[in-house]
């Protein structure tokens, strides 16, 4: 009898596959320095103050979206503040990766990406900064379908289970995989990343 063996994995195939991944993450996460993404010291800083208060005020939130993007951020300042710690004291006791995301989203000035920021500060185990050029390169290498320019708690959810997946094959934090895959979309794209 013959057995069909075309879904079975080849463990080399498989073992070089995530040698390719690791190597990708450790060049372009080297290279993140070189891009004009949110400085990881920074984020781990605001990480630092989050567990340590248990919620994010409104001044911090102000900085962790003027780190993600400048132009947008002045909107913060219109959340009062007992909402935005409560917001981000629920949001360290909600389940689930939509649910957290849609939460901080509530918030004004946080979009999906500028909302992952606060989610990677808090835990880069389990999140990571999500944006337009982290879609273009999960795109790239086959994890998602299309370009996109705007991003909502779903889209959050499509990107930050391949980075899952790529942090566990390779054995970096999410956050740092989001870092990798920002820089590298900054150091292949052509023209304007709009």
């Amino acid at each position: 009898m013959d057995v069909d063996d075309s879904d079975a994995t080849d463990p080399d195939a498989t073992d070089s596959d995530a040698t390719d991944l690791e190597a990708f993450v450790a060049e372009y996460l080297e290279r993140y320095a070189e891009t004009q993404g949110v400085l990881p010291e920074r984020l781990d800083a605001f990480g630092e103050r989050y567990r340590s208060q248990g919620h994010l005020t409104r001044d911090q939130l102000y900085e962790i979206a003027y780190e993600s993007s400048t132009r947008s951020a002045y909107h913060v300042e219109t959340n009062p503040e007992d909402r935005c710690r409560e917001v981000t004291r629920n949001a360290r006791a909600v389940d689930g990766d939509f649910s957290v995301i849609h939460l901080i989203t509530g918030l004004s000035g946080f979009k999906a990406p500028t909302a992952s920021c606060v989610l990677a500060a808090l835990d880069g185990d389990r999140h990571a900064v999500v944006d337009t050029r982290v879609w273009a390169s999960l795109e790239r290498l086959g994890y998602v379908d299309g370009r996109k320019e705007s991003f909502d708690a779903a889209d959050y959810v499509a990107m930050i289970e391949p980075i899952r997946e790529i942090a566990d094959r390779t054995g970096y934090r999410p956050v740092d995989v989001g870092y990798a895959l920002f820089a590298h979309d900054d150091h292949v794209r052509e023209g304007t990343l709009h």
